[in-house]
């Protein structure tokens, strides 16, 4: 018995042949659509966050769109190629995003202010950690001012 996985073609990844492929049974999902993601994440992130101050309550939504925001530039702009095999995005990306700014505490984090600093922080860590040049980490930069 083989158990096998991989992703689309693309970024060094070949297409597999079907003489290949009829040796599988294929399993595959398909990708949330944005009002999906933000439903999911502004639910698990209100919750979290609903013994904080009222500023930094109501930026729950904005937050998880800006989010959607960053993951979707970054997803574009920073393909996976040879030399960036690694640069593959998913939502476990955003769901660590979240977990870090879900792991902040209520008396440090006061204002709206704060939020978006440690928001940007989590982004960072989770993003640009994994670029290999400034080049890339300032199309992250652009991303997170926008």
């Amino acid at each position: 018995m083989f158990v096998a996985a991989m992703g689309p073609p693309g970024g060094g990844r070949s297409v597999i042949t079907q003489r290949l492929q009829r040796h599988f049974n294929i399993i595959t999902y398909t990708v949330l659509g944005a009002e999906s993601v933000e439903m999911i994440f502004t639910k698990i992130v209100n919750k979290f966050l609903s013994i904080f101050t009222d500023d930094v309550k109501n930026s729950v939504s904005k937050l998880v769109d800006a989010t959607q925001f960053v993951y979707n530039g970054v997803e574009e702009k920073l393909r996976p190629i040879p030399a960036k095999s690694h640069y593959t995005f998913n939502l476990r990306d955003i769901s660590k995003i979240f977990q870090g700014v879900c792991a902040g505490s209520v008396k440090f984090i006061t204002t709206k202010i704060d939020l978006v600093r440690l928001w940007v922080h989590e982004n960072q860590r989770v993003f640009a950690d994994r670029m290999i040049n400034d080049s890339d980490k300032k199309v992250l930069l652009d991303l997170l001012l926008d």
